[in-house]
């Protein structure tokens, strides 16, 4: 069976969709607003771990700054080893680790040498000490090696001057080794968004607050805080707003004035109670609404004064998709990041698939991977957006584009792993 094509078709748009941007559409419009921000920070390399670094770092130096061995052995001369016959060698000292060997050596002599020691200027082959006998100060050596084996060459990671990590480049946890091995103790990153965020909603409640009937509690601004985390933002917590025209305005106004971004959960749709469209258009403008996606569809963007604005939608599971397909792409383009598709891999679905045509879907999948390398996805269940748990028993998003229906067991389906550390094996 063939794999379902994960590219939205403009030509098959169910009827609540007409007028909405499709996805690719929409993802390109909000990374095509936002300019990356040219303020810049001094920092030490381990508080630069996930930051974007904002200038090339080069070698000061060759890494390694000498030859040096991959092995723990004896150091010789290509032109004592014979490649037929063995050869007894007069051993004359030690090169270890931090304290090389700085005598003359001569033709027939060898040196004892450490991994990553200095391997001395006369010597041009490194030979495994499993492959040598040693008797008193001499060794005998089997013939058949070539020059230079297991012996690292100076500058064979980084040559002196070249660049060690990029203008733009992500700051992780080998960047920050690849920093201390050219000496580098400070870098400059470019400054993470402040990004202000608050709920809206007359029935949402805190966390230790007695829950009255419809009442709920506000998850969304936990995950929100979270995610915001994760993506290297500062967060700016700015509580719950109530229904109420006058208050919404006045809470964008202030996140606005705070912050490079405001992120609003719930009242961005066309309800009685949805004041956030409005404030938005009062105080600034819209530049997108509604993506035909689920989750997700009543999705706003648009901007007040110097910030960027998203209404993201109120349920859950809209919140973390929508800021993941979304939000966290525009955070990494405001800090210098570049924007990378997310990795996608085929796998057949364990069970039937239930969907109707005209809408892109990201439904929550637990991808396992046997030990054949065969990748199989089942759905976490109930896949409506205000199911929360349907995320955080996923591990990754089961991608059906707008012209998919149903589909039955054993179908191909595109997923997108959130972490390939969290992949379950067979």
């Amino acid at each position: 069976m063939s794999p379902i094509n994960p590219s939205p078709v403009s030509s098959c748009v169910d009827p609540c969709d007409i007028g909405s941007t499709p996805y690719r559409e929409a993802l390109s419009a909000i990374l095509n607003s936002i300019e990356p921000t040219t303020d810049t920070e001094q920092l030490p390399i381990r508080s630069a771990l996930g930051r974007i670094a904002a200038e090339d770092v080069r070698a000061t130096a060759d890494v390694p700054i000498s030859r040096n061995s991959a092995m723990d052995g004896y150091a010789c001369r290509i032109s004592d080893l014979n490649a037929s016959n063995t050869i007894e060698l007069e051993l004359i000292g030690t090169s270890a680790a931090g304290k090389p060997f700085h005598g003359s050596v001569q033709a027939g002599q060898c040196v004892r040498i450490l991994t990553g020691a200095v391997v001395p200027d006369q010597l041009n082959v490194v030979v495994m000490q499993e492959e040598c006998t040693v008797a008193e100060n001499k060794i005998i050596v089997k013939g058949n090696h070539k020059a230079d084996q297991f012996i690292r060459q100076a500058g064979e990671d980084l040559a002196r001057g070249e660049v060690a990590i990029s203008k733009g480049q992500s700051i992780q946890a080998s960047e920050l080794g690849v920093l201390a091995s050219v000496g580098c103790s400070e870098i400059s990153v470019f400054r993470n968004p402040t990004v202000a965020f608050f709920s809206t909603g007359d029935e949402l409640r805190g966390i230790g607050e007695p829950l009255g009937e419809g009442d709920v509690y506000d998850s969304n601004r936990y995950s929100l805080f979270g995610l915001l985390i994760s993506a290297g933002a500062t967060p700016i917590d700015m509580g719950v707003v109530r229904d109420d025209f006058s208050s919404t305005v006045s809470a964008l106004k202030n996140a606005a004035d705070a912050a490079d971004f405001v992120i609003t959960t719930a009242g961005a749709s066309v309800g009685d109670s949805d004041f956030v469209r409005l404030a938005l258009e009062k105080l600034g403008e819209l530049r997108l609404w509604k993506v035909a996606m689920k989750p997700g569809r009543p999705l706003a963007f648009g901007k007040i004064d110097s910030s960027w604005f998203f209404g993201l939608p109120g349920n859950p599971v809209s919140v973390l998709v929508t800021f993941d397909k979304f939000v966290r792409p525009a955070l990494g383009k405001f800090s210098g990041d570049k924007h990378r598709n997310p990795v996608r891999l085929l796998a057949r679905s364990a069970q039937p698939i239930r969907k109707s045509v005209g809408r892109l879907e990201f439904q929550r999948g637990v991808l396992t991977v046997d030990k054949n390398g065969d990748a199989s996805v089942a759905s976490t269940g109930n896949q409506s957006s205000g199911v929360l748990t349907s995320m955080s028993r996923a591990n990754c998003y089961i991608v059906l584009p707008l012209e998919c229906g149903d589909l039955p067991a054993g179908s191909k389906v595109w997923v997108e792993p959130f972490d390939t550390h969290m992949l379950e094996a067979g």
